[in-house]
Formats: C-alpha cells, structure tokens, sequence
C-alpha cells in the first residue's frame, strides 16, 4: 500500500550550489497524491513544481525542476532518494529557497528524519512502473540502460583517473532496506580541480569539506576520509535511486549506469516513457509491493555516521 509520513519534518541549511541558506519542511499528503514541490518564498504565481521527469532541466552537476512559471527547485535527487528508500509515496515538500539544502552531502540525515517521526501505511495501493522491455541512452563514453526486473536492481561503475577513486563497480537489489543500510550516509565527491572551476562558474559556493568528498589525485582532503572504500560510485547509486524515483512512482527494473551522471538518467527516463511498448504502470501486488525500496525498512538497518 502507499504511504505517507505521519508528521511534518523541519530540515535546515544551504544549498550545495546556491550557497544559501534553506529550510525545508517534509509534510504528509493523501493517497494518489505523489511527490510535490512548494516553493514558500515565491508570493505571485503557481508555487507548486511536480516531482517528475519530464520538468527537469537537464544539468551535470545536480537535478533541477522547473514548472511551467519557470519557479525551479534544484539539487533534489538526495531528497528523492530518501523519500524511495523509505517508501514514502505521497509528501508535500515546502522550501523557502531554490535548491534543497545539501545537509552533510548524503541523505542520511534526511532517512534519519523521516524514520525518526516515522510513515504511516494508506488506503490505497501503490502505483508502479514496469519495465518490459530494454531501454539505453549513452553519450561521449557514457551509458545509461534499464531492462526488466522483477524489483529495483541498480548496477554502476565509475572510473576516474584519481587514485583516491579510481575505477569502482557495485550491484545491489534496492528492495527492503537496502538503500539505507548501504547508500544512505555515501556523500556527494569531486575532485579539488572541479571545485574550483564550478566556483569560476558560480557554483559550489556551499560546498565544503564537510559536505562533500573532495579528492586530489591519490589524496582524500576530506577529515577522516571516506566512510566507505568504495563510496563514491555507492553516491552515484545513491543520486541515481532519486534521479530515478522521478518516473512519478518506484520502477520495477534493472537499471546499469556507466560513468553516467544526471542528464543521462533523466535522458533514459524520457526515452522509456517515449518507447511504445518499453514500461506500463501497474498496480503493485503484495507480493510486488514487497520488492519496492523501503519495505519493512526499520530503524537498527540506519548507519551511525560520525
């Protein structure tokens, strides 16, 4: 069955790009009413941004939505995993500002949240996506592809030239509590180089060395390092688990990223929804609802982070 969170969640701080400061309040919604966007500074004009695919304007560096007034939202892909690997369906998010605040670069603090005041089930079943058939996009050594799959599998590799990452492979079922268990406390990285071109550029102008990995060659400038060996490519699962959870519900599929990043998830999701025959919406059995991200997730399966 869908749900919802039993009690509205207050989170505060900046924004990763923006540099400014944002609170953010988490607030139950009915059933059939998925995922929204208010931005609570906006006085004149349509506030509301829907959490789906086909309103993201495609950017490398993080997912950002914009409505039809042209009222954006960004760096929403750390809230959208959370809300998939808790199994929340329906929620009103209300933001003073334009860009989610990064917290500490992962979504933990964001699962720890919504545990901690918990959800609460709903009368109405949940609405899925199954993918039938397979779908790919790829672009300049990149690749992203989704294929059938009973449940949510997520496979990605990476390969930069630093040492301090390298080249990491990992697969993981995302059913139950899996994204908490394995990715939920994994940070957002890059290397020092990054930082200070996206600075040039105007952004990362919130970014520090406590909510972000930032590598230089073989060396980790972040204190204390990483929480995992391999948590950079454990992030990118991470922001591809939310990236994803903008079809508009969870996906029943087999998705594979290669060295691919926003765009080229958002990319795949509009050709699957483009490709007569690729995916259909299902109302999920209980023995399909079992599979989904976030089923029987409790609160021992949360890591402890420093």
């Amino acid at each position: 069955m869908q749900h919802t969170l039993k009690s509205p969640i207050t989170f505060t701080g900046v924004g990763l790009h923006s540099g400014k400061p944002a609170t953010m309040v988490l607030k139950p919604a009915a059933a059939g009413h998925g995922i929204w966007f208010k931005r609570t500074d906006i006085e004149l004009g349509n506030a509301l941004i829907p959490a789906i695919y086909d309103v993201v304007e495609r950017t490398p560096l993080c997912t950002r939505l914009v409505n039809e007034a042209s009222v954006s939202v960004s760096t929403v892909e750390h809230i959208m995993a959370a809300l998939a690997g808790c199994g929340v369906h329906n929620a009103l998010i209300e933001i003073d500002g334009p860009e989610v605040p990064i917290m500490d670069g992962s979504s933990i603090d964001f699962v720890r949240g919504i545990m901690a005041k918990g959800v609460r089930r709903q009368a109405s079943p949940v609405l899925a996506f199954e993918v039938l058939k397979p779908v790919t996009a790829s672009r300049e050594g990149a690749s992203a592809s989704i294929a059938p799959a009973d449940g949510l599998i997520i496979d990605f590799h990476i390969d930069f030239e630093d040492g301090a990452i390298g080249s990491q492979t990992k697969r993981l079922d995302m059913r139950n509590g899996s994204f908490a268990r394995e990715l939920s406390d994994c940070r957002t990285f890059c290397r020092r180089t990054d930082v200070e071109a996206m600075r040039e550029n105007g952004l990362a102008l919130g970014g520090t060395l406590e909510n972000a990995v930032v590598v230089q060659g073989d060396e980790v400038l972040t204190p204390g390092g990483f929480r995992h060996a391999d948590e950079a490519v454990r992030h990118k699962m991470l922001d591809a688990l939310g990236d994803l959870y903008l079809a508009g519900g969870p996906i029943l599929g087999h998705f594979t990223g290669d060295k691919s990043g926003h765009a080229m998830t958002n990319t795949l999701l509009r050709k699957l929804f483009e490709t007569p025959g690729a995916v259909r919406p299902v109302l999920c059995t209980p023995e399909q609802a079992a599979r989904l991200p976030g089923q029987g997730l409790v609160w021992d399966e949360i890591p402890e982070v420093a």
